[in-house]
């Protein structure tokens, strides 16, 4: 991680809440199957080979799932920081090992392929760990990531902080900060990629109630690691204040409630001088007014009414 980074996240406490999640991960992985399958289908999207491909934070091996029956990706290493996580993914057979993103074990120029699904936004350094994926990468090889991002567990994040000023008369952070879709996008060109690409999808789960959003946020390895949270344990009516101010807020017409998870999808390719470049401003060969069949007129000319 660079000296310069900010420490918003405690990755030690993230690596054990993945280490105790790891046992009954396969109860609340939804979301990792989800977007797993996202990158799957983007990645059919691309008529390449890709022999060599790191799954970077692997979790339970969801990805590892849903590119089982792909063609043209002969090794598949799975990495996690946490070495209970790296273990399970291992069951399927294919590589693992637990590996932090913040300190990339990987030679230079020796990936063809890097995905990555529902990790990055643990990390402190985002920007340094896209530029250590993007030195792996062989020339042309591809990086395609889902992150959680600005507006996930909108919700959660409202009721907790008003609870909080309920209970306590004051509030600490009890949710991570996401990064929005175009500071994402704004990374990877930082990065170095070429022909980098950015979307947001938002998933909505709906619950019983929010115990069992806290349950599935537990199981997931997805609870509070900031570094600035508060150390002290939560007043006990914490918990029950929050699952009420949001049953109140965003309770549906069967009493269920709706939580928001924003995925930002990346994509981006590691430079080669075959890949294809924009052209130079005015070296066109054809206007394309000439194409419309549209009068052309300077930026400063008004339309003039019919």
């Amino acid at each position: 991680m660079s000296a310069d980074a900010p420490l918003v996240f405690d990755r030690r406490l993230l690596r054990r809440r993945r280490d105790r999640a790891a046992a009954t991960l396969p109860a609340h992985d939804f979301l990792f199957r989800h977007t797993a399958d996202a990158l799957g289908e983007r990645l059919d999207d691309v008529t390449r080979r890709f022999p060599l491909a790191l799954d970077l934070g692997c979790h339970g091996g969801e990805v590892a799932a849903a590119l089982a029956d792909r063609s043209g990706i002969e090794t598949l290493i799975q990495c996690d920081l946490s070495p209970a996580m790296a273990r399970r993914a291992a069951a399927n057979g294919r590589p693992a090992l637990a590996a932090d993103e913040e300190l990339l074990p990987i030679a230079e120029a020796s990936l063809d392929l890097v995905v990555s699904n529902l990790s990055l936004h643990w990390v402190n350094d985002l920007p340094g760990a896209l530029v250590q994926i993007r030195r792996a990468l062989k020339p042309d090889g591809l990086f395609l990531a889902a992150l959680l991002g600005a507006g996930t567990l909108a919700e959660l994040r409202v009721a907790l902080t008003e609870a909080e000023l309920a209970v306590s008369g004051g509030a600490s952070p009890r949710l991570s900060p996401f990064a929005d879709l175009r500071d994402a996008a704004g990374l990877l060109q930082r990065a170095g990629f070429a022909l980098p690409v950015a979307d947001a999808e938002p998933v909505t789960v709906t619950y019983d109630d929010a115990f069992r959003l806290f349950a599935d946020l537990r199981g997931m390895g997805e609870t509070n690691a900031v570094a600035a949270r508060n150390p002290a344990p939560p007043p006990r009516a914490l918990w029950p204040e929050a699952a009420r101010l949001y049953a109140e807020r965003h309770a549906e017409a069967d009493g269920r409630i709706a939580a928001t998870f924003q995925v930002i999808h990346l994509a981006g390719w590691a430079p080669h001088d075959a890949q294809a470049k924009p052209l130079r401003p005015g070296s066109a060969a054809a206007r394309l007014a000439d194409a419309l069949e549209a009068e052309e007129r300077s930026a400063g000319d008004k339309a003039s009414p019919r």
